[in-house]
């Protein structure tokens, strides 16, 4: 491990007088106080965990942390292993005969590795100038894997989430590179942010990826500590040699900050890469910027910060708040236009209002100052899709077309009879439904949503493998029937205008035979079931493409998704994306869970090699 340090924290002291970052811009007054909470209850906010619970704890309040920070908060996989180089052999791994073995074609598995880590949370760019040039990313647990060891402690328990990305040259059909286990080679694994690349945080992910005019690509994502305060958004330029070798340079950091009272969340970025606009190649970065009082750890409000760069992301401006009164809000989603106007859409709220909804604000001078917010539509923000224990969320995604029209998608519960919002958080009677809207006035006004995926909203969930006996003897039957739920969407519109969009349909529902005892530590437990329990209904996913030009829907994935693997089925990422190149290719890229790996190492513990199904990032390429 010469090639990797474990660097040192930086420690930094930091009083925040004010519940704003000194230095912030804010374009309008945000001394609002923040929804109910319980005002006896004090939280620790120098953890990412007591972060976390100061906004759940906050009463009406429909925002949350994004799902990749909320499963590193749960340090419950955290422990020391009395014995690393004793193999464990489980004694049960939970699996199912419904689900694959391998991804099969036309499906691509992106990751390189084959070692049972889990990637999830998918972005995804194509050069304009190359359509067969493709960049993707996502959050990659590599190095849990790895088999070196530092100073005697196994590389895999000093890992953590990391920052991946992958590339093609040859339009998707095959991507590098992998890491070395013996960690003496990163592959396109993101450098100089967390401990093992070299950088100065536990860890890092929440990718967004997106390429300027000349052929560079630029990462967003962020760097934290678990347990500690220190956190931040940073950006990598990568550029690609002749031979179509990509190399990222090392990361700008963006806010950075100790203060227990300010949390970086759920960064995007985008690019201007219009030839002829005005900003051509500013980097534009949002995201959510969640404060809590000093005193008491209570949540006070999260607004969505941007930055940008004129100098190829070497250096940012001073962040600055673009919400005006939305100051309760997550999600965040930069485009630009072709005129260079940029667009940034997010899922939030004002003070006193009943419902989220999306909204929108702009820039025309290369964001140097924004529009009042725009409210586009409102919504119910979805819970967890029936049959399932994964997070979830309402966030929206955006593009903009050629002629300047903007469409911007995202999910809320609707009623299952009327199509209209639900009247509450709940899948009785409600179910996810993935929502578009459209502007042709650069977003001054938006069509009355419409169903992205009209057919699958009409249909009803498909049983699969029931019944079946369960360990007491009776029998656990199909449920009754549901409409399908969509969700977790993304939207990209090709050089010819066709608007593809794309998300998760719920649309097989199969039994799933649970663990009831599980091992310890949890993340041995993940592995490990010591006592098969009863089994339970569990809905699967397939990923679906619409081309709203012609109205055709199709299925890409190959085989349904188990979300049950990996992270005892609690956390499948926050969002899937879809890109298209010059050439009018789409490429949709998601997690999915169909690849059979072998685990060694995994947190610090030692396994016999098992095999397992494990969450990959997958992409499909088409044009319907």
């Amino acid at each position: 491990m010469n090639r990797h340090k474990i660097y040192s924290l930086i420690a930094g002291l930091a009083c925040f007088l004010t519940l704003i970052i000194l230095g912030t811009r804010i374009t309008t007054t945000v001394a609002t106080a923040a929804p109910a909470q319980n005002q006896a209850v004090t939280y620790n906010t120098t953890t990412l965990a007591g972060k976390v619970a100061s906004v759940n704890g906050t009463a009406g309040l429909q925002i949350r942390f994004s799902a990749f920070i909320e499963q590193e908060a749960d340090t419950s996989d955290l422990a020391v292993n009395p014995n690393p180089d004793v193999p464990i052999t489980p004694t049960f791994v939970l699996s199912s005969a419904l689900d694959g073995a391998a991804i099969a074609a036309p499906a691509v598995t992106v990751n390189q590795d084959f070692s049972g880590a889990p990637q999830n949370e998918t972005a995804i760019a194509v050069d304009p100038n190359n359509p067969n040039r493709v960049v993707a990313a996502a959050n990659d647990y590599v190095t849990r894997t790895w088999t070196c060891t530092i100073s005697g402690t196994p590389c895999s328990a000093l890992g953590e989430g990391y920052s991946g990305t992958y590339y093609s040259n040859d339009g998707g059909a095959t991507w590098c590179c992998a890491s070395n286990l013996d960690g003496s080679n990163l592959g396109t694994v993101i450098p100089g942010v967390e401990h093992l690349t070299g950088g100065q945080y536990d860890a890092g992910g929440d990718p967004a990826v997106a390429f300027d005019s000349r052929g560079h690509v630029y990462y967003a994502g962020l760097g934290f500590d678990r347990t500690a305060a220190p956190n931040t958004v940073a950006v990598n330029k990568g550029t690609f040699d002749g031979a179509g070798k990509l190399t990222w340079g090392p990361p700008a950091f963006i806010n950075q900050t100790t203060s227990p009272s300010t949390a970086n969340d759920k960064e995007w970025i985008a690019v201007d890469s219009n030839a002829t606009s005005p900003f051509r190649d500013r980097v534009y970065v949002t995201w959510t910027r969640f404060i809590f009082n000093p005193r008491n750890g209570r949540y006070v409000q999260s607004p969505i910060a941007v930055a940008h760069s004129s100098d190829g992301g070497q250096t940012f401006s001073d962040p600055e708040l673009i919400v005006g009164n939305v100051l309760y809000g997550q999600g965040s989603r930069p485009v630009v236009g072709p005129d260079g106007t940029v667009y940034v859409f997010w899922d939030g709220s004002t003070r006193l209002a009943a419902l989220n909804s999306i909204w929108m604000v702009k820039s025309i001078d290369g964001g140097n100052s924004w529009s009042k917010p725009v409210a586009i539509s409102q919504l119910v923000d979805i819970i967890p899709i029936a049959n399932t224990a994964f997070r979830v969320n309402s966030f929206p995604a955006a593009a903009v077309a050629p002629n300047g029209d903007l469409y911007v998608n995202w999910s809320s519960l609707v009623n299952n009879t009327t199509g209209g919002l639900c009247s509450s958080r709940t899948n009785i009677g409600c179910h996810s439904a993935a929502l578009y809207s459209k502007s042709t006035d650069g977003g001054g006004t938006w069509s009355t949503p419409a169903l992205v995926f009209p057919a699958l909203d009409t249909s009803n969930r498909t049983a699969s493998g029931y019944p079946v006996t369960q360990p007491n003897g009776n029998l656990l039957n199909a449920p009754a029937a549901r409409p399908v739920d969509t969700f977790f969407t993304a939207v990209a519109i090709s050089p010819s205008g066709r608007v593809y969009m794309s998300g998760y349909a719920a649309d097989i529902v199969s039994p799933w035979q649970t663990c009831a005892t599980p091992a310890s530590p949890t993340a041995v437990g993940r592995i490990n079931c010591l006592a098969l329990g009863p089994y339970i209904n569990n809905a699967r996913l397939d990923y679906a493409v619409a081309d709203l030009t012609n109205g055709i829907t199709e299925l890409v994935t190959t085989h349904p998704i188990n979300s049950r693997y990996g992270f005892g089925g609690g956390f499948f990422g926050d969002y899937s994306d879809i890109a298209v190149g010059s050439d009018g290719v789409f490429h949709a890229f998601w997690t999915d869970t169909n690849n059979q790996q072998t685990v060694v190492w995994w947190y610090g513990f030692q396994f016999a090699p098992t095999k397992t199904n494990q969450q990959d990032v997958v992409t499909a390429r088409d044009n319907f």
